[in-house]
């Protein structure tokens, strides 16, 4: 049994290279042309093969190591009796073809530059990327003969491979999704007593696909608030038409939404949009209120438009135009498009918290449930407040919770004593 050395062999015009990778072990058995390092300079990776078979008996460098031509990068026991030139071929490292180190002109920068390729893909077609671009494919565990280069003669970025395996997970993702599992009654409803079958209302038909794909697909987020509405409500009830004396009739509704619109302004956050497959996000001008509206067809959601341009009596009669609109079917599909945010109120109807769902592109939904009277503690004294229960829906993907509790606290401070008289101007 002959010892053998494995050396660095000729690497061109370098002087000194970096060991990136070590292949081998101590006493593993070695085949001719097995891969022992991987070298790599400023303009490409390379790998070292064995020129002899037998088994590693030690192995004189590690990873980090500067290493030039002649260096000794392990010993070999080896069976041949018939010495080989030590010689060794620097191997592609990306493919198992031979490679004798090919130079070619690749154009960089407007310049020509001798780059040593060091890749070929299983088909045998060049793939070009820097040593840095290399090493990131290998640390993430992907093949380079996959991953398509945008950039020209097809040169591989790190853009690239964020793509290609971004993709690959999104695949992966589909292809393990569980199959939807169908459970069939085994018994049907008639069979306990009298039924009627219909038909789903066509609206119920339309939304129901899009609640499941916002429920489903947006981390929700829902805060729950009490304000305090007393002073608000006192000036509510107390307005009167100037000329015939009347009273005035406005919605709480309108109050709210005036004073969404402040915090909307505050906080721009909850009047944008996102696209999170590009990494986008767009920041609306406008203030259109969507307003769900009870119909005996189903739930609607118009938007009232520019809501900052009016005031707190032209949001009340905006709303009851558009609720009547709706309830005779006779207002336009682009109504329903283009909201900044949603209001959901129950006010009408009874109850205090819930969750209502985000009405996307949108970010965010407010739910008003029925105003109570609330016994507090204030100065020592037990008194009766008007408290209004809210509840603040919003997509966490984007609007943390710390910025849901001030959108709240604004909410809740446009609408108390100290700025209820303000929405009215």
């Amino acid at each position: 049994m002959a010892e053998q050395k494995i050396i660095v062999p000729n690497i061109g015009d370098f002087k000194e290279v970096e060991v990136i990778e070590i292949l081998v072990k101590e006493g593993q058995h070695l085949k001719k042309d097995d891969s022992v390092i991987t070298l790599e300079s400023d303009k490409s990776s390379v790998e070292v093969p064995s020129n002899f078979s037998g088994i590693i008996k030690k192995i004189n460098i590690k990873v980090g190591d500067k290493v030039s031509e002649g260096t000794t990068i392990l010993l070999l026991n080896t069976e041949e009796n018939k010495k080989e030139e030590n010689k060794p071929v620097l191997k592609n490292q990306d493919s198992n073809i031979k490679n004798k180190n090919k130079i070619i002109d690749f154009p960089k920068d407007n310049k020509k530059e001798n780059v040593q390729l060091s890749s070929l893909s299983s088909k045998g077609k060049i793939k070009p990327a820097s040593p840095n671009i290399r090493k990131f494919i290998r640390e993430l565990g992907a093949d380079i003969s996959e991953i398509p280069g945008s950039k020209r003669f097809g040169r591989i970025t790190k853009d690239d491979v964020k793509d290609y395996v971004k993709n690959k997970l999104i695949d992966t993702s589909v292809s393990v999704a569980p199959k939807k599992i169908s459970i069939k009654d085994e018994y049907e409803h008639s069979e306990f007593g009298e039924t009627e079958v219909k038909d789903i209302p066509r609206i119920k038909r339309l939304s129901g696909p899009h609640l499941v794909k916002s429920w489903t697909e947006i981390p929700h987020v829902t805060q729950h608030e009490e304000i305090d509405i007393t002073e608000m409500e006192q000036f509510r009830s107390s307005l009167r038409d100037l000329y015939t004396g009347q009273k005035i009739s406005i919605t709480p509704l309108a109050f709210i939404m005036r004073a969404m619109v402040n915090a909307l302004i505050e906080y721009p956050n909850f009047n944008a949009s996102i696209d999170p497959v590009n990494g986008k996000v767009t920041y609306k001008k406008y203030f259109h209120i969507g307003v769900a509206v009870d119909t005996p067809h189903g739930l609607m959601v118009p938007k009232i438009r520019n809501v900052d341009q009016l005031d707190i009596k032209g949001i009340s009669q905006k709303l009851r135009t558009v609720s009547k609109l709706c309830k005779e079917l006779k207002i336009e599909k682009k109504e329903f498009f283009g909201g900044s945010m949603t209001i959901s109120s129950l006010g009408g109807i009874g109850g205090t918290f819930f969750t209502p769902i985000i009405n996307p592109p949108e970010l965010s939904i407010l739910g008003v449930g029925k105003s109570y009277d609330k016994v507090v503690k204030k100065d020592g004294k037990i008194i009766t407040r008007k408290t209004l229960p809210i509840s603040l829906s919003y997509d966490h993907r984007f609007i943390d919770g710390a910025e849901g509790a001030r959108f709240c606290v604004h909410l809740g401070q446009s609408l108390g004593k100290d700025f209820a008289f303000k929405l009215a101007v």
